[in-house]
C-alpha cells in the first residue's frame, strides 16, 4: 500500500510539473519599429504573467534567431539560456536579436547608444503591453547593459519606457565606447536592480567599481545591489562559462531578479 501511495504521488507530482510547463508558450514574433524595419524576438509566457522582461544578450547582440526560434548564436548566453527560467518565475519574456538593418557583423556594435534602437526597442515594450496590462523592464548582460541602460535614459515609463531596469554583469569601462557609469543615469527615475559576482574577472567589469555606478542612480525611486558569490569560472573570464556569466547559478539568480520584479512593480 506505502509503495502504491508513494507512487500515485510521484504520478501526480509529474502530472503537475508538466502542466505548469505545458502554460509557457514560445513563439518568434516580428514587429515594424522603423521605415522598412523589424524587429524580431523569441516570446515566452506563462498563463498569467506578473511582469515582462525584454532580455539583451551581451556580446555583439546578433543571435539571428530562424523563424523556428533557434539560435544562430548566442545559445549560452546568461540571458538566452535562462529565458524559460524567467519564464516559469511568473514573467513573459522576449529575447531580443538585432533589428532587421543590423543582420550582419558588426550586429549591434556601435548600436546600442543610437536612437534607431531605442526605437526599436519602445515598439516590443508597447507589443508587450498590449499582450498583458503588466510592467515592463529591461534586462541587459554584460554588452546588454549598454543596451538596457542607455534605452532606460531616453525613454521613462511616462513616455512609452521600461518601468524598470536590471543590469547584470555590468559594462564599467570600455575604451572608445562610453560605458554605463559615463551615461546620464541620474535621468532614470524607473527601480533599478543591479547583480554582479564579486569575483567577475572581466577587465571591463570590475566589481570594485559597482559603488560608484549605484551612486549614479540618484533618481530612482528604488534601487539595490546583489552581490553574488559561488559558482564556478571557466575559460574566458568575460565569456559565459566564467564568474561573468554566473556560471552554475542560474535558477538562484533567475529566482532573485523575478523576486524583486514582482516585488518592484
Amino acid at each position: 500500500m506505502k509503495r502504491f501511495l508513494g507512487l500515485c504521488f510521484f504520478t501526480v507530482l509529474i502530472g503537475l510539473c508538466q502542466s505548469s510547463l505545458a502554460q509557457v508558450s514560445q513563439k518568434v514574433v516580428d514587429i515594424p519599429t522603423r521605415p522598412s524595419v523589424t524587429q524580431r524576438f523569441v516570446y515566452l509566457a506563462p498563463g498569467s504573467p506578473k511582469a515582462a522582461v525584454i532580455l539583451f544578450a551581451g556580446g555583439h547582440g546578433g543571435l539571428q534567431i530562424s523563424p523556428s526560434g533557434s539560435f544562430k548564436w548566442g545559445e549560452g548566453n546568461f540571458l538566452v539560456r535562462t529565458r524559460e527560467l524567467f519564464a516559469k518565475n511568473g514573467l513573459s519574456v522576449a529575447v531580443v536579436d538585432a533589428p532587421s538593418d543590423r543582420q550582419a557583423a558588426p550586429f549591434l556594435g556601435g548600436f546600442r547608444q543610437r536612437s534607431e534602437h531605442v526605437a526599436d526597442i519602445k515598439a516590443v515594450i508597447a507589443w508587450l503591453k498590449q499582450q498583458a496590462n503588466v510592467s515592463v523592464w529591461l534586462v541587459g548582460t554584460s554588452m546588454g547593459t549598454m543596451s538596457a541602460g542607455f534605452i532606460a535614459t531616453q525613454i521613462g515609463p511616462s513616455d512609452g519606457g521600461p518601468d524598470g531596469l536590471v543590469l547584470t554583469s555590468s559594462i564599467l569601462s570600455l575604451p572608445g565606447v562610453r560605458p554605463l557609469p559615463e551615461m546620464p543615469l541620474q535621468k532614470i527615475t524607473a527601480p533599478v536592480l543591479v547583480v554582479h559576482h564579486e569575483k567577475d574577472g572581466c577587465k571591463y567589469c570590475a566589481y570594485a567599481q559597482i559603488p560608484s555606478l549605484m551612486e549614479k542612480f540618484s533618481s530612482t525611486p528604488r534601487k539595490e545591489l546583489v552581490t553574488l558569490k559561488g559558482g564556478e569560472s571557466r575559460g574566458d573570464p568575460c565569456e559565459a562559462l566564467a564568474y561573468h556569466g554566473f556560471n552554475g547559478l542560474d535558477k538562484d539568480v533567475v529566482a532573485k531578479i523575478a523576486e524583486w520584479i514582482i516585488q518592484a512593480k
